[in-house]
């Protein structure tokens, strides 16, 4: 070996059995122990314990060196255990120990260590406990030697550091405890210089679990506060370096000493203090943080540390208990500010841990000299030492946080959803046992219900045995009850017991450890009954039983002796000498031997059967005041003895438990960490900015509300951010009732804690802006005050009991705001007081809030906004003197983040947008006209940026001033938002894109105004924008267009003004100008028509907008503006409607007939009229033009439609409109008839037929025969329709007459005939027929004109029915109807017939219709018959005059046609043409019955006429037939016919 390594060797024995050999005298020996200092550093350097430093080439003089390869190891082996023989004779106790260090367990075979020579393995056999188990060979191996010398040294050290001091106070220059000091001081310089061998061997590992952890245990509640804090110490570094190790070490350790010390009532100032101080040595490392939580407090098995630790620090930061501990106002104050930063280290380490999750819109977001969290943890520690997960204030600057080292071995996976998982089934667990304590079937229940525990029997024995937080009284309950399933799981319960090999006592005491007997005796009964058989059942043959009687009964007195023995109540004692008397014949009639229950009598008599205690929640020491200084002292001293042997139990029993310790990586741990703490955390900082004024409490308090706020605001925890920054805007006192009156130095921190917390966490603050802007409202207020501006020239207003702006009456001269009536020296006190609160500091960083709100994130400005906007609302809720701070900021805000992308300014304005539209319709003009400027200038900066195709932007940014138009009824608004929309076209017409659509809808709005200088500027505008902007813009605008048209459409419908609703209706005429010369603009843009074809465009978007609003201008206005409208829109329907497609006109002509359905609505008689006559009827004249002028395009869309609305009008009580009908229909079919299709005619002959037969007035007839005239008639409605229906009927026989014949062809016809009667001209037989026809005869088919002809004889079989009844006549006459004379239908009497006769003679006559001549010749006979008969049947004389038109009509038509014809008819007709020579004839008639008569002769050869020429007949013949006539005798002309 080398010198090096013989140096060490030689000092490391040398000084290992001077060491044992003053542990074992106790002498004089602190002089020593400094002596082994150097060789405790050379231990913890690692370099000598490193097998890899080891040097094995050379020898030193005095010290054997290693064997050679060719050596034997035994040779090493033997060496080692006779260099230490003189070792193992010095100890007194003889203690061997294995090489892990753990008394009595080998180390595990697996375990091999990295060696670089298997030759410096040495056995490890001379150190063996001498508590190992007999024949366990030893098996672990030290690398080197001064492996195993340093370990003994540690161990040695360890048992040292245990020695009990002697009674009485301690002297601090006593040897036991400077031996005690010292031992503790080189542990801990052990375990802080500790190298890598030693954090990492497993020998060492397992000593300090075995050794170190048990002397701490002890020393840890020592009364000695050097030692105290040594022990603390030791733990710390413990803590830093092994706690992946040490996991249920540092449990027991922080439960039953940290906890204990901080919880009991009793326990000493310094000792809490040194505990605070500690906790805050671990609070501020991060990873320590997190893993206590991840490692205990997610361990379904492991007490949840880090809650208590948090609850515990809570209390003390609150001043709870402080008063039970004796200190002095001082100490407790000392200690609030220790746990608060304790509290405020634990947040800082969270958000730490959480830090790469947070975004900062800002570099600096301080007040005065406070720097923002990031910059301090930055600022403190170099970058490059700090570790990702570290903190700034890690207990060691140079310790691992245990991520990557050695302890990955150990550690399990860090997952956050499983340990959340975790502690969820742990919060359950809990519940349940809680449960289970005060009702243990609720607890069981609720248990099951949640899936944590099992249902059968097995299940819950196991879960009652395993479960040591049970309430063991109400565990025995249970087990006892008498319940069928209570039975069945106490037996399961019992039969998981195993006591084979155990003797019975030890059993009964395994027993009842579980639970504590109940106390009544059948349930007592009932368990020492099963116990008893499953005794026996685990040892049949191994006992003295006969039976499990003998046990039962056994169990039972030893239960009893166990009472009489150890129960203070009990005076007189059970002697030995009874208790075997009182056991006689138990056993089957038999005894059981006396030394048996000699020896169960001792065993008792020396330790009790401790049954299981139930476990208090808190101390009595808790609940009883301790009445002096002394007493708390004696009091905590025997808490700390049974403290320390608790936590020794605990130590030792947990020594050889390897539980897997994880190193917490993740960010998301926080957020649970979080939330189970947040309650106590702000428990803490309330109390302590409430109830002390001291500033460093309220500086913690600010820093830990600030912390928790950033930790809620990471991890989007809405509720305890919200509680927390309520609580800080609550200490504020700007909401509070009280006022600010009694501001403080810790309210103007809390204010600046507000200010900055909005600045750093604003993109996470969410709904807790609105507690923040509220406050900040209430800031500019103060500020007012702190300038000394009085209540009147702010407000007017005091706050309400939520701190809410609320109206009050008109306050003094020297009354201020929220404040009462105070004098002017409270008023200077107030105004210093708040003073700061306008120091330039407090009011730029309120300004930064708003200038920096361009720096949040697209979700927290819009919760910024929304919230600036209530409070706005909040401010200006006052009637008489709202205050505008926050709309003002709101403008501002608006301006700074403008820039935005449109996708978040979008959202933004959606906000502010709403609430302009709210305050723009104030009450108050001042507030709207502020609200309507404000939007004029940001609408200005928009409009700026201009606007891309299909975009709506600019449409979202400009409806608030459509809103306003819209609610605000004040004409100074009105007026004002016309001019602005105006002072926008004149100005930024060119970046106008999808704002012209909000534009014409605020000129919409204003036009229907009545005041004039609003509906003359924005008219005025609108032409502007028609006329100019359209001109040069129509690109941009194409989308607004039909607005445009309906803007104008609303001037034109303004009654109030005409001029300038005639100027309207001509820009609409204008604007269709630009649809005809521009239509592939509208086929071009698609926008919102993408399911529109590119040829419907022009017609969606460009004609229908012009034509529809024209009607709607037709529908609403006045007759002199309607008739205009009426005008130019047909003009536009006849100017371009050859650019329609046919589909267009359909939907033209359902705007067109809403003229029409207008009037079908419930309106004034007189109003109904007055359309009808006038625009109705204009319209219905347009229409056929227009039909008539496109036929070719409309005659197969839109004639039904036409047909109908003709149809329609006929209906109509007025008679202008039912004449207009009628006379329609004949210019349709006149104009077009040529064009007819044979549907067509059909159609058109249908609808004819239809009108007759509606306006028969068959209803007055119906009346009469009923009775019922004389009730209706005083009704001149009834009249009226009468009237018009007999109109419609002549108009109609006149229009079938017109079509078939052509207009004027009738009476042309009836004057010839006339005129030739009166000639009396000579006819010639063979005189030839006129053919040629103008009308539409010629289309119409026989079938046609058959239909025709039935309507008119249906017309004049009426009108005969009505002339011939003069009873009805007269009836009407008397109630009223048409004038003096009784009314009658002569004209479409003779009218309807003479028509028929026409068409039935041109028939007769026409060679094309040769088919239908002879149903011809039998109509024509039959009427020509019945109307000669009906003349002659006349007993008036004006009415035989009415029909000479018609018999002059009739007896041409016979005369004309041939001979063979001729003849048919004159026999026919010849009896009753001789009646009618009886009357006074007038010469016209008396001339063509002469005619008639000669053609008579001639035809049936009785009489001849020379040539052609028809002359006179001789003088004989006419003599004759004039007698015959004369006599009224046809004998004779019957007999020569």
């Amino acid at each position: 070996m080398n010198s090096c390594y013989s140096k060490t060797f030689c000092i490391s024995r040398r000084c290992f059995k001077v060491f044992r050999f003053l542990h074992k005298e106790s002498r004089v020996y602190r002089d020593t122990l400094v002596n082994m200092t150097p060789l405790c550093s050379i231990i913890t350097t690692g370099h000598c314990l490193d097998p890899a430093n080891l040097c094995s080439d050379t020898k030193e003089s005095g010290v054997e060196s290693e064997p050679t390869e060719s050596e034997p190891a035994e040779a090493v082996t033997e060496g080692t255990q006779s260099s230490l023989d003189d070792e193992g004779t010095l100890g007194s106790d003889s203690e061997h120990v294995h090489a892990n260090g753990i008394p009595g367990t080998p180390i595990s075979a697996s375990f091999t260590p990295s060696l670089p020579d298997d030759r410096l393995s040495v056995s490890s056999n001379d150190t063996q406990e001498s508590g190992a188990a007999p024949g366990q060979p030893p098996s672990a191996k030290f690398s080197h030697i001064l492996q195993k010398d340093a370990f003994l040294v540690f161990r040695s050290l360890c048992k040292l550091s245990m020695k009990p001091l002697s009674d009485g106070p301690p002297d601090p220059k006593s040897h036991e405890l400077r031996s005690k000091v010292l031992s503790l001081q080189l542990l801990l310089s052990i375990l802080q210089n500790a190298g890598p061998i030693f954090k990492t061997n497993e020998m060492f590992i397992n000593a300090i679990k075995q050794y170190l952890c048990v002397a701490l245990s002890k020393n840890g509640v020592s009364s000695v506060p050097e030692v105290f804090e040594l022990s603390l110490s030791i733990f710390l570094t413990l803590l830093s370096h092994f706690k992946t190790h040490l996991k249920m070490q540092i449990e027991v350790f922080f439960k039953e000493i940290f906890l204990y010390i901080l919880e009991t009532s009793t326990s000493s100032y310094d000792h809490k203090w040194m505990v605070i101080q500690t906790l805050t040595r671990i609070c501020a490392d991060a990873q320590s943080v997190v893993d206590i939580y991840v490692n205990y407090d997610c361990d379904l098995n492991a007490a949840n540390i880090f809650e208590r630790l948090v609850n515990d620090l809570s209390k003390i930061a609150q001043g709870r208990g402080g008063h039970e501990l004796g200190t002095t106002p001082l100490q407790e104050l000392t200690l609030r500010k220790k746990g608060l930063e304790c509290l405020v280290s634990i947040l800082k380490c969270m958000v730490e841990w959480s830090k790469d999750q947070y975004v900062n819109p800002n570099s600096q977001t301080s007040l005065g000299q406070e720097k923002p969290l990031e910059q301090e943890s930055t600022e403190t520690k170099a970058p490059e030492t700090i570790n990702r997960y570290g903190s700034i204030n890690s207990l060691d600057s140079t310790a691992s946080s245990g991520i990557g080292s050695y302890s990955t071995q150990m550690s399990g996976t860090d997952n956050p959803e499983q340990f959340e998982v975790l502690k969820q089934q742990k919060e359950i667990i809990e519940q349940g046992i809680d449960l289970f304590n005060k009702k243990p079937k609720r607890g069981i229940q609720y248990l099951q219900e949640q899936g944590m525990l099992g249902t059968t029997s097995e299940d819950l024995a196991q879960f009652l045995h395993q479960e040591e937080r049970l309430d063991s009284t109400q565990v025995g309950e249970f087990l006892g009850d008498n319940d069928r399933f209570n039975k069945e799981v106490m037996y399961a319960y019992v039969d998981q017991m195993d006591f084979q090999g155990k003797d019975f006592v030890s059993a009964l005491r395994m027993f009842l450890e579980g639970f504590r007997l109940p106390g009544e005796a059948q349930k007592i009964d009932r368990l020492m009954e099963k116990f008893a058989a499953r005794y026996l059942e685990c040892n049949q043959g191994q006992t003295l039983f006969a039976s499990a009687d003998t046990a039962y009964v056994l169990a039972y007195s030893i239960i009893m002796l166990t009472t009489d023995l150890h129960s203070p109540q009990v005076k007189n004692k059970m002697t030995k000498e009874q208790y075997i008397k009182m056991n006689r014949g138990i056993n089957d009639s038999k005894d059981l031997p006396e030394e048996y229950l000699s020896a169960i009598y001792n065993e008792i008599a020396g330790k009790k059967i401790a049954m299981k205690e139930t476990k208090e929640l808190t101390m009595k020491s808790n609940k009883q005041s301790v009445a002096s200084e002394k007493q708390r002292r004696l009091l905590y001293n025997v808490e700390m003895e049974q403290m320390a042997k608790t936590a020794k139990a605990l130590m030792e029993a947990v020594s050889h438990v390897q539980a897997p310790f994880t190193s917490a990586t993740h960010l998301e741990h926080v957020r649970p960490m979080f939330k189970l703490a947040w309650t106590p955390f702000l428990a803490a900082f309330s109390v302590g900015l409430q109830d002390c004024d001291d500033t460093e409490v309220a500086s913690l308090c600010l820093e830990g509300i600030r912390c928790a706020i950033r930790i809620a605001c990471i991890f989007s925890i809405q509720l305890e951010r919200d509680a927390y920054v309520q609580a800080l805007a609550r200490f504020t006192l700007l909401t509070a009732s009280s006022g600010i009156a009694e501001m403080k130095q810790k309210n103007i921190d809390t204010i600046k804690t507000l200010i900055t917390v909005a600045h750093t966490d604003g993109n996470y603050l969410g709904n807790s802006w609105h507690e923040i802007l509220k406050c900040i409202s209430q800031l500019e207020l103060a500020q007012l005050i702190g300038t000394g501006v009085k209540a009147r020239y702010i407000s007017g207003t005091v706050r309400g009991k939520e701190g809410f702006i609320a109206s009050t009456k008109e306050q003094s001269n020297d009354e201020y705001l929220g404040l009462g009536t105070v004098d002017r020296k409270q008023i200077a006190s107030i105004q210093e007081s708040i003073g700061e609160t306008s120091s330039q500091s407090v009011v730029v960083a309120v300004d930064r809030i708003f200038t920096g709100s361009t720096r949040l994130d697209g979700n927290a400005i819009v919760d910024f906004v929304r919230w600036l906007c209530a409070v706005s609302m909040d401010e200006l809720a006052s009637p008489t003197h709202p205050r505008m701070f926050s709309l003002q900021k709101i403008v501002e805000i608006s301006y700074y983040n403008m820039g935005r992308i449109r996708l978040q300014w979008s959202r933004i304005w959606e906000v502010i947008g709403d609430h302009f539209n709210k305050v723009g319709c104030n009450s108050n003009e001042d507030v709207a006209i502020f609200a309507v400027d404000s939007l004029r200038q940001l609408s200005m900066k928009f409009l700026e940026k201009g606007e891309l195709a299909n975009f709506r932007f600019q449409k979202d940014f400009l409806r608030p001033f459509e809103h306003i138009m819209k609610k605000n009824r004040s004409p100074t608004i009105r007026d004002m938002v016309v001019r602005c929309i105006a002072q926008m076209v004149n100005s930024q017409a060119a970046n106008i894109r999808s704002g012209w659509k909000n534009i014409f809808s605020v000129f919409h709005l204003a036009a229907s105004d009545q005041d004039e200088s609003i509906v003359e500027l924005a008219f005025q505008t609108t032409g502007h924008i028609v006329t100019n902007v359209f001109e040069k813009h129509f690109a941009a605008t194409i989308d607004s267009f039909q607005d445009a048209v309906k803007c104008l459409s609303e001037f034109a419908c303004n009654a109030s003004f005409p001029d300038t609703s005639m100027e309207a209706i001509r820009l609409i005429r204008h604007c269709a100008k630009y649809v005809s010369e521009r239509p592939q603009a509208f086929k071009d843009y698609t926008s919102d028509d993408m399911n529109v074809a590119p040829e419907d465009r022009v017609w969606v978007r460009g004609w229908f907008p012009i034509l529809f609003e024209l009607s709607c201008i037709i529908n609403r206005c006045k007759l002199d503006v309607r008739t205009r409208g009426l005008t130019v829109m047909f003009e536009v329907m006849k100017t371009y409607g050859h650019t329609f497609e046919k589909h267009w006109w359909q939907d033209l002509f359902r705007i067109v007939f809403r003229i029409f359905d207008n009037m079908k609505l419930p309106e004034q008689q007189t109003e109904k009229a007055e359309w009808m006559t006038t625009t109705c009827n204009h319209a219905l004249y347009a229409i056929c033009d227009v039909f008539t002028q496109y036929f070719e395009s409309l005659s197969d869309v839109l004639l039904d439609d036409i047909l109908a609305q003709l149809y329609w009008c006929v209906q109509q009580d007025n008679e202008q409109l039912a004449r207009s009908g009628t006379n329609c229909l004949e210019n349709v079919v006149i104009l077009n008839g040529e064009k007819f299709s044979p549907e067509t005619w059909d159609k058109t002959c249908n609808c004819m037929l239809d009108i007759f037969k509606t306006t028969i007035p068959h209803i007055v007839i119906v009346c009469v025969k009923q009775g019922q005239l004389n009730k209706q008639v005083q009704e001149q409605r009834l009249f009226s329709a009468l009237l018009i229906k007999c109109v419609v009927q002549l108009e109609l026989i006149q229009t079938i007459d017109n079509i078939v014949f052509f207009p004027a062809t009738s009476k042309k016809e009836d004057a010839e005939n006339f005129a030739a009667a009166q000639r009396d001209a000579v006819y010639t037989a063979h005189a030839p027929v006129e053919t040629q026809d103008q009308g539409m005869y010629r289309y119409l088919t026989s079938e046609q004109l058959f239909k025709l002809l039935d309507c008119l004889l249906e017309s004049h079989s009426f009108a005969k029915a009505f002339n011939s009844n003069n009873e009805q006549r007269t009836l009407l006459w008397k109630a009223g109807f048409k004038g003096k004379s009784k009314p009658n239908l002569l004209k479409q009497e003779t009218s309807s017939l003479a028509c028929g006769l026409r068409i039935l003679f041109r028939m007769y006559t026409d060679e094309s219709r040769q088919g239908a001549w002879e149903e011809v010749q039998r109509r024509l006979l039959n009427v020509c018959s019945e109307a000669v008969a009906y003349f002659l049947a006349l007993t008036s004389e004006s009415h035989r005059e009415a029909w000479t038109n018609l018999l002059l009509l009739f007896l041409t038509k016979v005369l004309k046609i041939s001979d063979e014809r001729f003849k048919a008819h004159a026999s026919r007709y010849y009896p009753l043409l001789c009646e009618i020579m009886q009357f006074d004839l007038i010469p016209e008639l008396r001339a063509v019955l002469r005619k008639f008569y000669l053609r008579i002769g001639i035809v049936f050869n009785i009489a001849q006429l020379t040539g052609l020429h028809l002359g006179p007949p001789p003088p004989t013949i006419v003599a004759t037939l004039w007698l015959c006539v004369a006599l009224q005798s046809p004998v004779w002309f019957t007999r020569n016919i």
